[in-house]
This record gives C-alpha cells, structure tokens and sequence, in this order.
C-alpha cells in the first residue's frame, strides 16, 4: 500500500494529523492534532457542564428524575455565545479534519513519487 493512501487512512479514520505523523511530518500534524483535541476538549467541556445543570436541577427538586423530563432538558439547543462557540469548535474539528485528509493525500504523493525515482 502506498504511502499516501496510508496517510488519508489513517487522518480520515484514526484522527487529523495523524497521517502527517506517520509521513514525519511531525510539526504540520502536531497542529492538526492539538487544534483538533483544543475543539473536542471544548465541545465535550460544555455538555459536560449543561449535564451538571441538569444534575443540579433534579437534585434541588426543580426537575423530575423522570427520562422524559431529563431527555426534554438535554435536548434544548444552547442560546447565545454559547452556542455559538460550540458552533466554532465543531467547525475548526471539521476544517481541521478535512485539511488533514487533503493535505496528507498531497505530502503522501510527494513522498510516494520521491520513492519511485
């Protein structure tokens, strides 16, 4: 297997910025991976803080330990900058991912071409 299909494998499946790894190309995939794990660590802080509120809640007595209660509560859509960070988070995982795929395939075909000569 070549080494550019490798690279695109292992960003598209594993996670961004680790086909850049495997290619040596160890500053260009340290960014992806920490602009990667900065969006995911924000995207998990924040329903691990609205899970709390909902926690807090049921223990006050204000909300009903019922399923239906707590799936009506978790299902709300955050407002305001909150939602909107959120939102930004998921898209710099997204670009983040993309551009590894892309960029991996790229440096791949360079490594792979340099090979064969």
């Amino acid at each position: 297997m070549k080494k550019s299909t490798k690279a695109v494998l292992l960003s598209a499946f594993i996670f961004p910025g680790a086909g850049h790894v495997y290619l040596k190309k160890y500053s260009s995939g340290i960014a992806l991976l920490c602009a990667s794990l900065a969006a995911i660590y924000y995207m998990i802080s924040q329903a691990v803080e609205e899970s709390l509120r909902i926690v807090e809640q049921m223990q006050n007595g204000s909300v009903q330990p019922d399923v239906a209660a707590v799936m009506e509560l978790a299902s709300k859509q955050p407002a305001g900058s909150e939602a909107y960070l959120v939102n930004i988070a998921s898209a710099v995982l997204l670009i983040c991912w993309v551009i590894g795929i892309i960029d991996s395939y790229r440096v791949g075909r360079v490594s792979d071409n340099d090979d064969a000569a």
